[in-house]
């Protein structure tokens, strides 16, 4: 589950790191509020107006049919009205939202915190998640904040650190001290880095995150340290322990279809293929997904109906595959270890007939327990369904569908 970069930044606040202030507003007069309110706080006219989206790429982002930025740097009253007007109810359009991009129904209001002062501001590039390869926490981090970091990787790999963290040992003070050294900071700016490093790593710990970002991180020109944006995705498996994170979550941020299906207990993913895919198990989406692009088509989703596929479960997933238009055929491939496949054909020939017409192919693979009995059921059904046995006859199938 992602987070609003304001929700974010308070997680991080809450657990001893310094952050942005700002306050969320949902219409002009709330943003223009919030900015007088910044202006008593913090002694500034300008303020920062961010789109609160789940994507990156926001500052660079314009709302559709506008030349509005998602991030825009306001210098007075009358301008926090202009650009919260501007934003607000639009679509913002960024490389990671895709040319469909994201309606703002938030935006948050926050501090100028690129004053002058007796030094430079500097930004940096500060991230935690799992390295599944070591079965550490990483810190990634870098000198090189405010770009892409993928980029920076590419094209100057020596100025990206890692720092390895044992979970059984935790965070260290020694690699707090080594990341504020790489960073090339001294004094109290040396000194705030230690202490904001910590933070950040206790919220990732706490909240059971699978991600934590910054970027930028910065140092401002009075040599503090603090998290201008934040990006922290939370472990789906781990939310029953937290039910104060779970109620963050924004429905209006995810795919209509994929909430349907995670209402329906179906774990879906929706991709930008042409052919449908229904399974169980997660490995066998995957080796299906493969088969998918082997025969010449494009996996259009993941969907996995787990062990229980019975006819109302399979129902549901076909209603959800088929509010892809992008479908042009469904391949079915259950293993039958938990469940029967017997039951899971019948299941799927119920399906059929409740939902009345399927304007697609049909390719099902039953295998496992039962699985004759089931190929019987789906020949005989009368059914535009085509059964099949073989992993390599479901592929020639797919690709006969898709001629």
């Amino acid at each position: 589950m992602n987070l609003h970069e304001y929700q974010a930044k308070e997680l991080m606040k809450k657990n001893g790191a310094a952050i942005q202030e700002g306050i969320v507003a949902e219409t002009p007069h709330q943003a223009v509020e919030a900015a007088k309110k910044l202006k008593e706080l913090y002694n500034s006219d300008w303020v920062v107006i961010k789109s609160q989206i789940h994507a990156g790429g926001r500052g660079k982002g314009k709302i559709a049919g506008t030349e509005q930025n998602g991030v825009a740097l306001a210098k007075n009253i009358d301008a926090v009205k202009t650009i919260s007007t501007n934003i607000l109810g639009g679509t913002l359009v960024t490389k990671q939202t895709g040319a469909a991009g994201r309606v703002v129904k938030k935006i948050l209001v926050a501090q100028d915190v690129y004053y002058p002062g007796e030094s430079e501001t500097k930004e940096f590039y500060f991230s935690i998640l799992l390295d599944r390869g070591t079965g550490k926490n990483v810190i990634i981090y870098s000198t090189e904040g405010g770009m892409d970091i993928e980029e920076v990787a590419e094209n100057t790999p020596d100025k990206v650190h890692k720092e390895w963290v044992d979970p059984k040992v935790g965070l260290q003070d020694f690699q707090c001290r080594k990341i504020a050294f790489n960073l090339g900071l001294s004094g109290n700016a040396y000194k705030e880095m230690v202490k904001f490093a910590r933070s950040v790593y206790n919220t990732y710990i706490s909240t059971d995150a699978s991600m934590v970002e910054i970027n930028p991180c910065l140092k401002t020109s009075d040599n503090r340290i603090i998290a201008v944006d934040g990006k922290i995705s939370l472990d789906d498996n781990a939310l029953y322990r937290h039910p104060d994170l779970a109620a963050l979550k924004d429905d209006n941020e995810q795919d209509p279809i994929e909430l349907e299906a995670e209402e329906a207990d179906l774990n879906y993913v929706k991709l930008d293929g042409n052919v449908g895919c229904m399974v169980n198990g997660a490995g066998l989406a995957m080796a299906t997904m493969d088969i998918i692009k082997l025969s010449g088509g494009d996996p259009a989703n993941f969907l996995d109906v787990g062990g229980t596929a019975n006819a109302e479960r399979v129902e549901k997933a076909f209603r959800i595959i088929l509010q892809d238009e992008n479908v042009k055929a469904i391949l079915v491939n259950i293993f039958g270890g938990i469940v029967r496949c017997d039951r899971v054909a019948q299941g799927i020939v119920d399906a059929y007939k409740s939902i009345g017409t399927i304007p697609v192919p049909i390719i099902v693979r039953l295998q496992g327990t039962n699985a004759e009995e089931a190929k019987v059921i789906i020949d005989n059904s009368g059914l535009k369904v085509t059964g099949v046995v073989q992993l390599k006859e479901a592929a020639e199938a797919v690709k006969q569908a898709l001629a």
